[in-house]
């Protein structure tokens, strides 16, 4: 009985691997993204004090030096004239975060606090209240708080060690949100769906979706990116209904192929989509070795000559013999990746066959170099 069930098993896990994959189901929400729900970027310039002598040279950045003068100016400290300070433990620094959508008044977010100076950590300091101000130069959130830095280092006697990167750091809830920003959700009972990428087949794929689930009429393609669709007015209904509309899950048409190749680190990407017409590829190295063998020429005893030395070159040149293979049309991903192990291509060495193969009309796929 035992021995039936391994079998049985055994089949079932050939017939899983044999079964051509279908094409698997995804939900709206990985497909699209709704019109006027979006992060907002904000950034504003700051100053960490608190520093352990890592900060700004003032002499080569007197912005900092400028923003402590202005600060204690504000604070109600006026410095005599002519006095000059010389800073260690502070720092200027830029302060970045993303406000999310919907973010209300006294919410809390997450900031990246960055030296601009030539501070050399930021560890152990603190970020003194900072405006953050949106593309429309607004304030929307204000940042306080202490830096937390992901990394450690040490120098004595001219030796340094440092771990991770020292000159940005986070402070969780850093910025606390003071101003929404105002949202045009569901304006005229109606929201758009944007696709991530332009695909004609698949946005008529989540229009036939829609309409199938919620009534004819709900959905309208106005192009190959973007969906009308009809939404409730009242804002409970139209939230409820946004939370069934991404769950709605539909079969994306066929990505286009398209092979990626960074020329610079020699990268090759492709995608399953990737075919080969019927072609032959030869593929061979040619490699020369030049070296220098330093000898002593050492004169007889009594003789007249004197010590010199001495150096025998010797050039070897080595081509590795040629491989053609037959790659037959309609060659699948995993049959091209084997035909170019077949014939020992290294990556450097596949970008050339691969633009090769584009030329001569071979590659079924859009070459793309980044």
């Amino acid at each position: 009985m035992r021995r039936t069930f391994h079998w049985l098993t055994l089949a079932a896990i050939c017939l899983a691997t044999l079964a051509p994959q279908l094409v698997r189901a995804e939900r709206l929400k990985d497909l699209t993204t709704i019109a006027g729900v979006r992060q907002n970027q904000l950034s504003g310039y700051g100053i960490v004090v608190g520093l352990d002598g890592s900060g700004d040279q003032t002499t080569q950045t007197p912005f900092t030096v400028q923003s402590i003068v202005s600060m204690l100016q504000a604070k109600g400290v006026n410095l005599p004239p002519g006095t000059t300070l010389q800073l260690k433990n502070v720092a200027a620094v830029m302060v970045t975060a993303s406000l999310p959508a919907f973010a209300q008044p006294g919410q809390t977010i997450d900031i990246t606090v960055s030296s601009i100076g030539n501070a050399k950590s930021l560890r152990g300091g603190t970020l003194i209240m900072t405006p953050l101000q949106g593309a429309d130069n607004q304030v929307y959130a204000m940042a306080q708080g202490n830096v937390l830095v992901g990394g450690v280092g040490a120098a004595a006697a001219g030796s340094q060690v440092q771990i991770n990167h020292l000159s940005v750091g986070k402070i969780s809830g850093g910025a606390t949100v003071e101003r929404a920003v105002a949202s045009s959700l569901g304006e005229n009972n109606q929201i758009r769906l944007e696709m991530n990428t332009t695909d004609f087949s698949t946005v008529s794929r989540v229009v036939e979706a829609i309409n199938n689930h919620f009534g004819p009429g709900i959905a309208t393609a106005l192009d190959g990116r973007v969906i009308r669709v009809l939404s409730p007015s009242s804002s409970d209904q139209r939230v409820a209904f946004l939370g069934i509309l991404e769950s709605l899950e539909v079969n994306p048409a066929r990505q286009a192929a398209k092979v990626i190749m960074n020329a610079r680190t020699g990268s090759v990407v492709m995608n399953q989509s990737v075919t080969l017409e019927t072609c032959a590829i030869s593929h061979g190295n040619l490699s020369i070795t030049i070296g220098a063998d330093n000898q002593v020429s050492q004169p007889g005893p009594l003789g007249a000559g004197q010590t010199a030395p001495t150096q025998n070159a010797s050039v070897e040149i080595k081509k590795d013999p040629g491989k053609v293979l037959l790659v037959k049309g309609g060659a699948s991903l995993a049959e091209v990746v084997k035909a170019m192990n077949a014939i020992g291509a290294s990556p450097q060495d596949l970008l050339s066959i691969l633009q090769a193969l584009k030329a001569a009309g071979s590659l079924r796929a859009d070459l793309e170099i980044i």
